[in-house]
């Protein structure tokens, strides 16, 4: 499957970059920035010499050629306005924008209220288009705020996903989560290829994927990190210990068999800057991108994973040996077994947040010992309910607690010993 950069190197190596024929969805909170993803697409695709269609509901055609000023390609570039006569009104303001000639490709729609007119003007621009134009709809709460109704909005999506996949495009969608319900989101997410949620929390800015066609890795699924560097989106990667150095060995092998970076960039449908910041140590990457890596340098993964320290013992368990193989309790709870035999139990559960989990760990009648290592949640012990910090901990003797919750940003761990 033929695979395109998004603009972020972080990004690229977290979900394996984008397939040709993505729809992304963009579920987002106020304060998170997510203007910056879209301003990467935009210049990536202009840098591929791709087209970009932008479709605006949510701002003026001036505010938007502000923002993207200093990356525009006005030959690859056409805007489809709905903001003038939309959300706009009509007013003066906006209208101004037209007395002046330009030579960009600007297309208003008179009448972006009627869904006809407006897919009508998009299906005839579409057409003229050989294969692989690349879009972004602004807002798609801006079109049901237009429109009337989460109905409309939902047939709209309905009919231009599967026929935007069918043109070998790749398309960003954005919309407001708060300001839709839950059915509406859930529905775009059975109909589309790439769901990433963006959040805030803590004043920390956090990106998840909610779905992922085509992936094998999990990774993305989980809570990351992110900041705005300038215009840029640094993505942080949990460090992996089992590769905790796998950044310095790819560059060892790589210079070895004199390979650039940009050749094995080239090679595994990567950029020159994700390998960079990968042997460097900046970043991880996905189990995907590592075994493409190996393969272009003709490696066995084992190579880089195999512990090269001296000293095994086997009373010694090491760090990595538990975190290799998790288990899944429930979806966003796992269990790292650390020792598991008849006589004895002691692993360590990991909550992700916003997580519930309606039972216990386990049926057994034997004591029960547990810590928190990291975070903070709720449980639930005879009807009565406890916030669990850092450093608490329970005993339990008969009583099996009847609800776990995590509905923090970040992951809570607790160490189990029975």
């Amino acid at each position: 499957m033929s695979k395109i950069s998004s603009g972020i190197s972080s990004l690229d190596g977290l979900i394996d970059s984008l397939y040709i024929g993505d729809n992304v969805v963009w579920e987002v909170d106020a304060g998170t920035s997510y203007d910056v993803f879209m301003q990467n697409f935009i210049r990536q695709s202009f840098d591929d010499s791709q087209r970009v269609i932008y479709v605006s509901f949510n701002r003026s055609p001036q505010t938007i050629l502000n923002e993207i000023s200093k990356i525009l390609s006005p030959e690859h570039f056409i805007l489809i306005d709905c903001f003038t006569s939309g959300k706009g009104k009509n007013d003066n303001t906006f209208l101004r924008f037209y007395e002046n000639p330009t030579h960009l490709n600007i297309i208003r729609i008179n009448n972006p209220k009627s869904i006809e007119e407006f897919t009508k003007t998009l299906n005839s621009i579409e057409d003229s288009f050989s294969f692989g134009v690349r879009y972004v709809f602004d807002s798609m709460t801006g079109m049901q705020d237009l429109w009337g109704n989460e109905s409309d909005t939902y047939k709209f999506f309905t009919y231009m996903c599967p026929r935007l996949y069918d043109l070998g495009t790749v398309a960003y969608w954005f919309l407001e989560k708060d300001a839709h319900s839950q059915s509406f989101k859930a529905n775009l997410r059975h109909i589309t290829q790439v769901v990433f949620d963006l959040y805030k929390r803590r004043d920390k800015l956090y990106i998840k994927a909610l779905k992922l066609n085509n992936r094998q890795d999990r990774e993305a699924f989980k809570p990351h990190l992110y900041e705005i560097d300038d215009r840029d989106v640094i993505i942080t990667f949990p460090r992996r210990e089992p590769a905790g150095d796998i950044g310095n060995r790819i560059r060892e092998i790589r210079t070895r068999l004199g390979i650039s970076q940009k050749e094995l960039a080239d090679k595994i449908d990567l950029t020159p800057s994700f390998i960079s910041q990968l042997e460097s140590n900046q970043i991880s990457p996905s189990l995907s991108s590592f075994l493409q890596i190996c393969n272009a340098l003709g490696v066995n993964p084992g190579q880089f994973l195999e512990d090269k320290k001296p000293g095994m013992t086997s009373w010694l368990i090491r760090k990595e040996m538990v975190f290799s193989s998790p288990a899944s309790l429930e979806n966003g709870v796992r269990v790292h077994n650390i020792i598991k035999d008849e006589r004895f139990f002691a692993g360590i559960i990991i909550f992700q947040p916003g997580t519930t989990l309606n039972k216990h760990f386990s049926h057994h009648k034997t004591p029960e010992f547990i810590h928190v290592l990291k975070g903070e949640f709720f449980v639930t012990v005879e009807d009565r309910i406890e916030r669990l910090r850092t450093g608490d901990s329970v005993y339990l003797k008969e009583s099996l607690p009847s609800q776990w919750w995590n509905e923090g940003g970040e992951e809570a761990e607790i160490l189990v010993v029975w």
